[in-house]
């Protein structure tokens, strides 16, 4: 395992361009020290990010993980390019020349899926707890330690979604075309489902209807349930609801329907890329 791993670092960290988007990537996840220092005016309202309560615990688990989310997509480039350079330098066929099993490289590389992810989880959390404790109201160990599951969903979720972006690059071979797939499948999801239940449909009630319920099994919707929006959670976005008479009645936890339906598809994705290149005449 640790062999296969050491391999694989070798040829992402010997790629310069994929050296950059590593660095870059923990880089932005680092600029999550710099969120408290947002101040900006809304209308009358003067807003202080740091009053607002994002940083007392446990409400920081939840939004951090959600921020750092956002950026995922400079290691998914890496994920996708480190399959499709198999195909364009050849070393894949060189791999299996000497005597790698096609088994053993699709495990290699989802074993380093898991370990970036692993290890964005653990830097999140960490840059997470410094903040807490340095900016929370609330400093008790019980507290601090409560609602930890945003933590175990941001993992689940860098997974699956690394997972899938694996698939494409097995599938399509190439960098750009699998990242161009990724773009249209997320668009295409948003859009049909946004089309279908407003358009279509003409569906006007917020809460969740069985069109819903169908997309909570779509591979990047589930994931995307997993860790669901803070911003509506503020103090600032609550009072201004509350001025205009909306009601939130949104549920924020992470459920374990959404962790088990995303593991599902991380599961498939993996198995999809085995069988593809088990079949695959290289």
């Amino acid at each position: 395992m640790f062999r296969l791993l050491s391999i694989e670092f070798q040829k992402i960290f010997k790629n310069r361009a994929s050296k950059i988007l590593v660095i870059l990537y923990f880089s932005l996840l680092f600029l999550l020290f710099l969120i408290s220092n947002i101040e900006f005016d809304l209308g009358p309202i003067h807003v202080n990010i740091a009053d607002q309560g994002i940083f007392n615990f446990p409400f920081i688990w939840h939004f951090n993980t959600y921020v750092a989310d956002y950026f995922k997509i400079f290691l998914a480039v890496v994920i996708v390019s480190m399959m499709a350079n198999e195909y364009t330098y050849g070393t894949l066929k060189q791999n299996l020349i000497d005597g790698f099993s096609k088994k053993e490289v699709i495990l290699s590389k989802f074993l380093t899926v898991v370990t970036f992810s692993f290890v964005s989880t653990l830097f999140v959390f960490l840059i997470t707890l410094i903040l807490g404790l340095r900016f929370s109201s609330y400093n008790e160990v019980s507290i601090i330690f409560s609602q930890l599951e945003y933590v175990l969903g941001y993992f689940v979720k860098l997974v699956a979604f690394f997972s899938f972006c694996l698939f494409l690059s097995v599938l399509i071979k190439r960098s750009a075309f699998a990242l161009g797939f990724l773009i249209f499948w997320t668009m295409f999801e948003f859009f049909s489902h946004g089309i279908l239940k407003y358009v279509i449909l003409k569906e006007k009630d917020r809460s969740e209807t069985l069109i819903d319920k169908i997309y909570d099994f779509f591979p990047l919707e589930s994931m995307s349930n997993i860790v669901v929006e803070p911003y509506s959670r503020l103090s600032f976005v609550k009072t201004i609801g509350n001025q205009v008479g909306i009601e939130n009645i949104k549920d924020y936890d992470v459920h374990f329907s959404s962790i088990l339906i995303a593991l599902v598809w991380t599961l498939t994705f993996i198995w999809l890329s085995y069988k593809l290149l088990e079949k695959r005449d290289l």
